[in-house]
C-alpha cells in the first residue's frame, strides 16, 4: 500500500501480473462489498431461527444473572423462590380447578345438552352408574336434582344458572339440606371443571340427596337422611 498526499491506495495486480493497478479507497471498498455480498460467503451463516434462539438464550442468561445477583442467596435463592412460586400456583390450580371452570364453559353450564326432565337425567345417571362411569353419573344426578327443584317450583327455571347458584338458592328454601347440596355441587364441580374423578360412594351421596329432596317441601323443611359426609 502507498500513501500519496495523505490518501491511501490499494495495489491490485492485473491478471497478466505485469502492471499494478492503483485503486483509491472508495472504489476499493465498494468492490470489496460487492465481493462479500456473494451468497457463497454466507452459506454457513446461522438462520433466522438460530439467531433468534441465540438472542433469547443470551437475554435469559443476562436476566437470571441479574436476578440471582439481586436475590439473597444468589442463584440458589432464586431457584428456591421459583420452586416455591410454582408449588403455590399448582396448589391454587388444584384447589380451584382448571381455567375452563371460570371461563371455558360456553352456553348453559349446567344443562349443555338442552332441556330435559328430571326423570331423563335420573335414567341417564343410573345407566352411567351401572357401567361404572361415576363422573357422568354424578353429573347427571346433580342435573336431575336441579331440574326436579325447578319442576316443583322450589327454584325458578332460569337458563344459565350454575350448579353452585342452584345449590345456594335451594339451600335457602330447604335449609336442612344446605350442607348436602354444598357437598353435592362440590363433587359436581370437581369432576366437571376440576379434572378429578368420582367414585361410587360420591355418586351414592348425590343419589341419596336427590331421593331426600324429593320428599322435602319448602316450609316444612323435612330433615334429610343420608346426605351428609
Amino acid at each position: 500500500m502507498t500513501v500519496t498526499g495523505g490518501t491511501s491506495a490499494l495495489w491490485w495486480l492485473r491478471a497478466d501480473g505485469d502492471v499494478p493497478v492503483d485503486i483509491s479507497r472508495v472504489p476499493a471498498r465498494e468492490a470489496a462489498e460487492r465481493e462479500l455480498s456473494d451468497p457463497r460467503y454466507h452459506e454457513n451463516d446461522p438462520g433466522l431461527l438460530q439467531r433468534g434462539l441465540k438472542s433469547f438464550w443470551e437475554w435469559l442468561d443476562a436476566f437470571f444473572g441479574a436476578a440471582s445477583g439481586a436475590t439473597p442467596g444468589g442463584l440458589l435463592g432464586l431457584v428456591v423462590i421459583v420452586l416455591a412460586v410454582a408449588a403455590l400456583a399448582t396448589a391454587f390450580w388444584w384447589r380451584l380447578g382448571s381455567p375452563g371452570r371460570a371461563s371455558g364453559v360456553t352456553g348453559d353450564p349446567l344443562f349443555p345438552n338442552g332441556p330435559r326432565t328430571a326423570r331423563d337425567h335420573r335414567t341417564a345417571a343410573a345407566q352411567h352408574a351401572s357401567a361404572g362411569r361415576w363422573n357422568e353419573a354424578v353429573q347427571e344426578r346433580m342435573r336431575a336434582i336441579v331440574r326436579s327443584l325447578e319442576e316443583r317450583t322450589v327454584l325458578d327455571s332460569r337458563p344459565g344458572r350454575t350448579a353452585d347458584e342452584a345449590a345456594a338458592e335451594a339451600g335457602r328454601s330447604l335449609p336442612s339440606h344446605a350442607d348436602g347440596l354444598r357437598l353435592a355441587v362440590r363433587t359436581f364441580d370437581d369432576v366437571t371443571y376440576g379434572g378429578r374423578t368420582a367414585d361410587e360412594p360420591a355418586y351414592r351421596r348425590v343419589e341419596a340427596l336427590d331421593t331426600a329432596l324429593e320428599r322435602a317441601r319448602p316450609g316444612s323443611d323435612a330433615t334429610s337422611t343420608g346426605t351428609t359426609a
